[in-house]
């Protein structure tokens, strides 16, 4: 998994280097689920960033909280290469109700969920996807050998 950390985003390393690692184990446990050895990267930058992302790819011009794009969507794409997932670090901070750390893995669930294919137009979309991401984050945050959720 590529960890990228945009210039203007203040994050403590130690938070960095666990949010790297559980995000990594989310992708494996996804990975093991499914059966294919996934990659992806992860992206953290400010909301003039991801405004100038959403504005671009979306055609809405105003910050979000974390945008997925899916390289397995693409015709002829491999299936292993899962996309990118970019979170707002500012949206992040004023969403946090339990802490930005867990808003951070949070977001990051949902926009591996939302590469694996998930999405969330209705009630029965929304409550499988919140499952995975539960199950996602679970797995990431247990100690040991990575299972497949």
């Amino acid at each position: 998994m590529d960890f990228i950390v945009d210039d203007g985003v203040v994050l403590p390393a130690t938070m960095r280097t666990r949010l790297r690692r559980e995000v990594a184990r989310m992708v494996r446990a996804a990975a093991l689920t499914d059966g294919v050895d996934y990659e992806m990267s992860l992206r953290l930058t400010t909301d003039e960033v991801i405004r100038e992302l959403n504005r671009e790819y979306r055609h809405k011009d105003k910050p979000t909280d974390v945008l997925a794009f899916a390289q397995r969507e693409a015709p002829g794409a491999p299936r292993d290469i899962l996309g990118d997932v970019v979170i707002s670090i500012d949206a992040a901070r004023r969403q946090a109700r339990r802490g930005l750390y867990a808003e951070l893995l949070m977001l990051a669930s949902h926009g591996l969920c939302h590469l694996l294919g998930y999405d969330h137009q209705d009630d029965e979309q929304e409550a499988a996807m919140n499952a995975r991401m539960s199950a996602l984050r679970k797995e990431s945050a247990r100690q040991g050998r990575v299972r497949a959720a």
